[in-house]
């Protein structure tokens, strides 16, 4: 029946009002019983519970409930007692807090336990005893000892029942207070003399469902007769007590009195009936009433205490009063700071008003000791803010600089009103995150760095520095050299600069001389996101060094001409003869120059101005003086080491320029000039002579190399070749071309230096061979005509698309044909004839004086760069045939044809009467050789 109740319980949602909602369950509940759906009451996402780490805070309430996650749930966790939780409280509540994260928020949930019945009622004793005179009256009243119920409400003790009822019956007294007195009264008097003993049952019984019930025997002794009774002076006595007074401490007293003597009016006092949170913590002195705590009290346990004091007498009368002791608080608890969350780091760039902890305070005392103030310390950016009830809030309240404070370790202290006031506070530790919110700043606004001229490359010149206070990357400094230029070199080419240590090194060496300074521009830049970076310009100074020797300026030595200075025989002492005039391009103290006579003819005569390089006489000049004087003046500077340069001053003491220049006729030149001539000239002698050899032997070997390929080419002698006036032509106008053309060819071994052109038509022309002659060839009146005039260019035009072979024309082997492009006269000109082709082809054309020319048929054709047209394939032996292209022409070196083929060539000569009124063919243009011809030939 009992496991029946336990199921049947009801959950009931109570409220939901501003993220606070209500529950009611039974105690007892088993393990996992569902509490309520806070995910549905509160209207929160499931999914974001386990995101945002959903969690239950709570003092003590966590003990019994836990959130499940996954449903948005609240389940029974442990055994819920309501009795051992709140004991008689009305109405027994858990509250506690649901925490999320991400942002922080907290939702307040109370759970109310409802009460079943789960105790019965119980006596603090089994049995008592009373001892009751005979003579005791009808309605004497005997307190009984009130039972214990746990439960509260309906399931609380409710009534008592006495068993037998022969002489007494039990009553409830419910007096103003609301608490209720077990009385048994008697209904019928007693008689010792019938029994003495009497055995009663009292029962209590609780008003649940089921009902519960509680025992206790009462032992009665019926005694001789005592007819009065004790009496308390006060039915209610009250006192207070201090929570944590010492074990001892005397409360109060109560106070009884009975009419009766001896025996009879002897009180004894006892504590009747006390509630459970009382029992053990008082006791009463059974003679004099005191009462004196026996353990110590908190009033945060217990408020006040309640129980029933009875006085008896020996006769066995008694009466009953009630005490009511207070607890006074006093302020023994500190105030409880609990994290609910935090944040171990925080961005220093964080808005104002980011939450970063949230606790809650909680002090166990009451009144103004439970009051409390919470506060941080000063002179951080931190503000703390009461959210509701006892939670706090740790707020920014400005700007954070991590550079002026990279952690805060922030205590929060709170403490109560109370006398005297307790504390208490907690540190938190705070680190603040970095930001790239500082660039990189160097030591100086500007740098300037001094190097000596003619350094080694690579010297290390100066350091720049720089400091970013960020932290880690976002400090890391880069040096990077901007791009610029030195008299338009780039800035690069003069120092590099090492981009992690701001080491300037210098890449060249340095020439004072020619740069005394320059600057340029360093950044530097971290290494956060986006970069941050600063500038500062670097001047460079070069610090001169004396690596220049003094130049002289004047006199001026010259190797191949003579000069002296005059100095006429009546000079007085301070002459000034000349002054020595030199430069330093240094500069400063190693500019500074001196003058020393280091050697003289005659050193009694000169001396020279330290100074100013004057020299002047120190004496009178006289007839003994030569005059000839050689002055050796030596030029120092004041470097360290010093450097210097001599000068010969040739002094000519004379009066006239004749006597000076029979004197000075056989002067000797300087011989150190004359050496460093002599070694210029046999240094320019040996390269010359080098160049000479090395271009004489490349041209023998040049030269070699083309005697040996023309003896490759040319297996006899060959007759030398004389130049004549091309003049043969085809008179028959047969083959494919419409016109014969006439050809003025200059050949040599080269083909590079040849030279043709074109002439007129060859119907004009007529082909006379005279066999004691050398083959020279007449033209008609009119042709001679046109020749006999100098500026009378024949100019080339190309050919026409009808200058092409037919199948029987073309040169080459028997048998060799053209492709179809070339017999439609539509594909590429055929490629140039090579130089040996020319050569043995001209040296066959020129071979006419062994052998009068008969013109045949032939197949051999010559080409020049004039007319790719006409490719050599094919070259027979030129003792044999000659063939002219385009005609049917054969030169042959037979004795007997010759004549034949003479007289056959007259008739031919013959024009057709169609061919005079043929139009003249495109005249050629005359070639830079055939120019130079002309020219000859008028000149002749």
């Amino acid at each position: 029946m009992r496991e029946g109740v336990l199921l049947c319980f009801s959950v009931l949602f109570v409220c939901s009002v501003l993220g606070q909602v209500s529950y009611s369950i039974p105690e007892e509940m088993p393990k996992g019983s569902v509490v309520g759906n806070v995910a549905e009451d509160f209207g929160l996402d499931i999914k974001s519970l386990n995101s945002r780490k959903a969690r239950i805070f709570s003092r003590d309430g966590d003990k019994y409930v836990e959130l499940h996650k996954e449903r948005g749930v609240l389940l029974v966790k442990n055994r819920i007692d309501r009795e051992t939780l709140c004991a008689q409280l009305m109405p027994c509540a858990l509250h506690f807090q649901i925490i999320l994260e991400n942002p922080m928020e907290f939702y307040s949930v109370t759970l109310e336990i409802t009460d079943i019945n789960d105790n019965p009622p119980s006596f603090e004793k089994s049995d008592v005893r009373f001892k009751i005179s005979e003579s005791a009256v009808r309605g004497a009243k005997f307190i009984l000892d009130r039972a214990v119920d746990l439960d509260v409400g309906v399931n609380a003790l409710h009534t008592y029942t006495l068993e037998p009822k022969e002489h007494f019956v039990v009553k409830l007294h419910d007096p103003a207070d609301g608490s209720k007195n077990v009385e048994m009264i008697l209904e019928k008097p007693l008689d010792r003399e019938k029994q003495e003993h009497i055995s009663l049952v009292l029962t209590a019984l609780d008003g649940g469902e089921p009902q519960m019930t509680g025992t206790m025997q009462v032992l009665i002794t019926v005694l001789d007769a005592n007819d009065n009774a004790p009496v308390f002076t006060q039915s209610v006595y009250k006192a207070s007590i201090r929570e944590n007074s010492p074990v001892g401490t005397i409360l109060m007293a109560v106070t009884a009195t009975d009419a009766d003597e001896g025996s009879n009016g002897r009180i004894t006092y006892s504590i009747s009936s006390i509630i459970e949170n009382a029992r053990g913590v008082f006791d009463v002195n059974a003679e004099n009433g005191e009462i004196t705590l026996r353990r110590n009290v908190d009033y945060e346990k217990t408020h006040s205490f309640q129980m029933n004091i009875r006085a008896s007498d020996d006769g066995g009368l008694g009466d009953s009063c009630k005490v009511m002791i207070d607890v006074t608080d006093i302020n023994d608890n500190k105030p409880s700071i609990q994290i609910i969350s935090k944040s171990k780091v925080i961005s220093e760039d964080a808005t104002l008003g980011t939450v970063v902890t949230m606790i809650n305070i909680e002090d166990a005392d009451s009144g103004d000791n439970g009051k409390v103030q919470c506060y941080i310390n000063e002179n951080i950016p931190f503000l703390m803010k009461s959210s509701t009830g006892d939670f706090y809030s740790l707020i920014t309240e400005s700007e954070l600089d991590r550079e002026i404070a990279s952690e805060y370790n922030i205590t929060v202290t709170c403490s109560d009103e109370g006398m005297p006031s307790l504390s208490s506070s907690i540190t938190l530790n705070l680190q603040i995150s970095d930001v790239n919110d500082n660039a990189p700043v160097f030591e100086r606004s500007s740098y300037e760095a001094y190097i000596v001229e003619n350094n080694t490359p690579g010297l290390s010149i100066f350091t720049v520095k720089a400091t970013d206070a960020d932290w880690k990357q976002n400090a890391r400094v880069s040096y990077i050299l901007e791009d610029s230029f030195v008299n338009g070199v780039p800035v690069s080419s003069y120092v590099s600069l090492s981009a992690d240590s701001g080491v300037i090194h210098a890449v060249r060496s340095f020439d004072y001389e020619q740069i005394k300074d320059f600057q340029f521009s360093v950044k530097a830049q971290d290494g956060g996101s986006p970069p941050l970076s600063s500038n500062v310009t670097v001047k460079i100074l070069i610090q001169d060094q004396n690596d220049n020797p003094p130049q002289v300026l004047y006199p001026v030595q010259t190797g191949g001409s003579m000069v002296a200075e005059m100095v006429p025989r009546s000079a007085d002492v301070g002459y000034l003869v000349t002054k020595v005039v030199a430069v330093d391009v240094d500069s400063g103290q190693n500019a500074w120059l001196s003058y020393k006579l280091q050697k003289a003819t005659d050193r009694a005569l000169f001396e020279v101005g330290l100074q100013n390089g004057e020299i002047r006489t120190i004496r009178q000049v006289t007839d003994k003086d030569a005059v000839k004087q050689r002055l050796t003046v030596i030029v120092e500077d004041n470097g360290q080491p010093s450097r210097s340069a001599t000068v010969i001053v040739n002094v000519a003491v004379a009066d006239s320029f004749p006597e000076v220049m029979s004197e000075f006729s056989d002067f000797p030149h300087d011989k150190e000039y004359n050496d460093n001539l002599t070694f210029h000239l046999v240094l320019a002698l040996a390269v010359v002579s080098f160049l000479f050899i090395t271009c004489l032997v490349v041209i023998i070997s040049v030269k070699i190399y083309r005697w040996r390929q023309s003896r490759i080419l040319y297996h006899s002698n060959l007759p030398v070749i004389p130049y004549y006036p091309p003049r043969y032509s085809d008179t028959l106008g047969t083959g494919t071309l419409p016109h014969v053309y006439n050809y003025e060819v200059c050949r040599t071994t080269d083909s590079r230096k040849s030279d043709k052109n074109f002439g007129i038509t060859g119907s004009q022309n007529v082909l006379i061979m005279d066999p004691s002659s050398t083959g020279t060839m007449q033209r008609i009146e009119n042709e001679k005509s046109i020749l006999d005039e100098p500026d009378s260019p024949l100019e080339q035009k190309p050919p026409n698309n009808d200058w092409r072979f037919t199948q029987g024309q073309r040169p080459g082997p028997s048998g060799a044909t053209g492709g179809p492009e070339v017999a439609m006269g539509t594909g590429p000109w055929p490629q140039p004839p090579t130089e040996a082709e020319q050569l043995q082809a001209l040296m066959a054309a020129a071979n006419v004086s062994e052998a009068t020319a008969t013109l045949g048929p032939g197949t051999m054709g010559l080409s020049t760069r004039y007319s790719p047209q006409f490719t050599l394939q094919h070259v027979p032996d030129y003792r044999q045939n000659v063939y002219i292209p385009g005609s049917t022409a054969t030169l042959t070196s037979n004795p007997q044809q010759q004549q034949a083929t003479a007289q056959q060539a007259t008739q031919q000569a013959l024009p057709p009467p169609q061919a005079s009124a043929q139009a003249e063919p495109p005249k050629a243009a005359q070639t830079p050789a055939s120019k130079k011809k002309s020219t000859k030939k008028e000149k002749k």
